[in-house]
């Protein structure tokens, strides 16, 4: 039998704020275990949560960025379960239902289809929550049967961005996280950086016949923490299923870990229906009120979204294609761009040299472009200094490299150094005239018509003047002399 797959996602994003969801702790990554917490965090009698207003407009930006229709009046509500690094026993989140609304309904996410066009995956909703903390099992620990909790998370503030499942294949699964990963990013609503754990993914998955309308069982994978992972954890399910079906076996819902690994999944626990949960409103938190101003204000100051900017960069900019998705794949990067350029650089020399060296150095550093020392203004007067002809391009590099060092400016770097590129034809002459003398071999082959040794002469042309003679001068002078 034929089987075709349906698949919903649901997106945990840590939204970019400097503190928590209900109180003034630190929403920093990284900090010293159990330093970010205070009675609100852990519950403690009489602590009452306040909500963070920048929380609401960082989910309200990526909701509308969506296309997403904001309640005008939502809730929030305790989801209560057992977990150790649950210290208040339960969680802070939003539900929906006909009496207690998320904050956001509706929308999608467009997916690139395999025939070249688009395929819009409709959101079911996006709604506000705290994070857990974390438990650690440290191998000393668990050898005596003990694990750790540090509790900095809780109350970290997450949206939770649901999908109908409207998704086929893991490889529209995996496009549909990098497209939703890049309008996060671009709104400034997460840093969406995944070794942070800025973003988990649970996936529904489940299997029918071809041609069937009832959707099958559904298995929830559960945490899954990149892009990659979640698209063979769902390949993974996908054929686990079929294959209980083919030998006369039945699918359970139940919720699954992957381990990314040895590529398996493996049963956590039979799955939980809402009621376990027991939701019921918090009586510490007021009702969110949104009215129809401040929804315009958050819109006003949502960026260009990304296939706006590719369009308007295929219109504006003489860039190929692929340039294009390059530059535009992160806004700190396109904004660099259109500084340099900005700055008098040629769009399609800008962009070259933006994909390539700079480029490189973020990918070798592992670092932001923000965090580059090299300016968009400073890389414009780099490359000005090669359209002058002061420095070549391989120089130019060099000086580069010493940019990203030291953050100097390139003119400082090249007088520093004695860059400066030679383009004098008398100092040139007699650099010349002495490889013609030292090569009599060479140049009698070259003059009998061996012109791959223009390169060789050109070499040790370059050696000589340590790679500051100018090319295209050097190259007339050289073929002059050699006749």
């Amino acid at each position: 039998m034929n089987y075709e797959s349906v698949i919903g996602l649901e997106v945990h994003a840590q939204l970019a704020t400097t503190t928590k969801i209900f109180c003034g702790c630190s929403a920093e990554f990284g900090a010293d275990p159990n330093t970010h917490v205070c009675p609100v965090c852990l519950g403690l009698p009489g602590a009452l949560p306040v909500l963070n207003q920048n929380v609401v407009e960082l989910a309200m930006h990526i909701a509308l960025a969506a296309g997403c229709t904001i309640q005008p009046r939502s809730r929030f509500l305790r989801k209560n379960y057992f977990y150790p690094d649950l210290p208040k026993g339960y969680q802070i989140s939003q539900f929906q239902s006909n009496e207690e609304m998320p904050l956001a309904t509706g929308g999608g996410v467009d997916v690139p289809t395999e025939d070249g066009g688009t395929k819009t995956i409709r959101l079911t909703r996006i709604h506000m929550e705290e994070d857990a903390g974390k438990s650690i099992h440290q191998e000393d620990f668990v050898a005596s049967g003990e694990s750790l909790v540090d509790v900095n998370r809780c109350g970290v503030p997450l949206i939770e961005i649901v999908s109908e499942p409207d998704l086929s294949t893991s490889e529209e699964a995996f496009h549909y996280l990098t497209s939703l990963h890049q309008l996060l990013v671009y709104t400034g609503v997460s840093e969406g950086d995944m070794e942070k754990g800025h973003m988990r993914i649970d996936a529904n998955v489940s299997i029918r016949p071809v041609g069937e309308t009832r959707l099958g069982t559904k298995v929830e994978i559960k945490n899954v923490n990149s892009f990659r992972n979640c698209q063979r954890a769902i390949e993974s399910e996908i054929q686990r299923q079929i294959g209980l079906l083919e030998t006369g076996g039945e699918i359970e819902q139940a919720t699954m870990l992957y381990d990314p690994d040895r590529n398996i999944l493996r049963a956590m626990r039979t799955k939980e229906e809402s009621d376990d949960y027991r939701y019921f409103p918090d009586p510490d938190l007021v009702p969110l009120v949104v009215d129809h101003a401040w929804v315009e204000r958050v819109q006003n100051q949502i960026p260009e979204l990304p296939e706006a900017k590719r369009a308007r960069f295929a219109e504006d900019y003489d860039m190929s294609a692929d340039q294009i998705e390059v530059l535009t794949a992160g806004r700190d990067v396109a904004d660099y761009f259109e500084a340099t350029v900005a700055a008098g650089v040629q769009s399609r020399i800008a962009a070259n040299w933006i994909q390539g060296d700079v480029m490189r150095v973020l990918n070798d550093r592992k670092i932001a472009i923000g965090d580059l020392r090299v300016s968009a203004e400073s890389l414009a007067e780099l490359i000005g200094l090669i359209d002058k002809g002061d420095i070549s391009t391989n120089i130019a590099r060099t000086v580069f490299d010493d940019m990203v060092e030291t953050g100097e400016s390139p003119a400082a770097i090249v007088e520093k150094k004695g860059l400066v590129q030679i383009s004098d034809a008398g100092e040139l002459d007699g650099v010349i005239d002495q490889i013609i003398a030292d090569n009599p071999d060479e140049v009698e082959r070259f003059k009998g018509g061996d012109q791959k040794l223009m390169g060789f002469f050109m070499g040790q042309l370059m050696r000589a003047t340590k790679g500051q003679a100018n090319p295209q001068k050097a190259s007339q002078l050289l073929r002059e002399k050699l006749g």
